[in-house]
């Protein structure tokens, strides 16, 4: 089992509520959450080299956490699983995402940790 590293506030679990100030609880993280399938192990090490990813492997789910941005191409996601990965079979993949996920296009999901990052494609 991987190790979370990153920005996490850990420095916030032990304190009175009272103490807590609003900055100490944002976080621009963003991930998702998948049961362990073929797809879902193409997809991890898809994401796996990618710069401030975590990616952690349990029992039965794989669990990708990021900061800031994490885009997956199903292109280069189709090119690992050997054959082809649609946007609309990632989504069934993903059994749950924090972030705010977004369809850029065809072939593309992105997951914003800072919702203003993701404010171009509100219409």
């Amino acid at each position: 089992m991987a190790t979370q590293t990153g920005g996490y506030h850990s420095d916030t679990v032990f304190k009175k509520m009272d103490e807590i100030e609003f900055k100490d609880t944002i976080s621009h993280q963003c991930g998702i959450t998948m049961n362990d399938s073929v797809e879902a192990r193409a997809i991890a090490e898809y994401m796996a080299d990618k710069p401030n990813v975590t990616v952690t492997y349990q029992p039965a789910l794989i669990r990708i956490d990021g900061e800031g941005t994490l885009t997956f191409d199903m292109e280069e996601i189709s090119d690992i699983l050997g054959k082809d990965m649609t946007v609309e079979t990632f989504e069934v993949n993903t059994s749950t995402h924090y972030g705010r996920m977004v369809k850029v296009d065809d072939t593309t999901i992105r997951l914003y940790g800072n919702m203003e990052e993701m404010f171009e494609f509100i219409e």
